[in-house]
């Protein structure tokens, strides 16, 4: 395993759901089966996947015992997880770089996605009160 295997899925190049969807995968579960096995609905696994939403700490834990990861390394890439896709392994270096870089960016866009949306939120209590 090289350096970008063990840093493919850490916090500052992926997020939860990239995580959450990749030891999925690994796993061979859809998102049905999944679903049908923690006992929620398919939007809630889309969500968690998506980071449009995020599991409380029941269904996390029952998570990572289904999809056989620790969970830090759903929260943050670090611990016991999946390694590097397939897929990835075989792309060359520098299309590697690139999509590092993509991943790295969408990371980044959603830690200011949400930086904004706190900041809003504070105008908008700063001007009601």
């Amino acid at each position: 395993m090289d350096e970008t295997d063990e840093n493919w899925y850490s916090s500052e190049i992926a997020t939860f759901g990239d995580r959450l969807a990749a030891a999925r995968e690994h796993s061979g579960m859809s998102p049905q089966n999944l679903a049908k096995r923690l006992g929620v609905k398919q939007s809630t696994i889309r969500g968690w996947e998506a980071d449009t939403n995020e599991p409380r700490a029941n269904r996390l834990s029952m998570l990572a015992g289904l999809l056989n990861v620790s969970v830090m390394w759903l929260l943050t890439g670090e611990g016991e997880g999946v390694g590097t896709p397939r897929a990835e392994r075989n792309v060359p270096e520098e299309i590697r770089d690139i999509l590092i870089d993509i991943r790295t960016l969408r990371a980044t866009l959603k830690d200011t996605t949400e930086k904004l949306s706190e900041l809003e939120k504070r105008l908008i209590e700063r001007l009601n009160s």
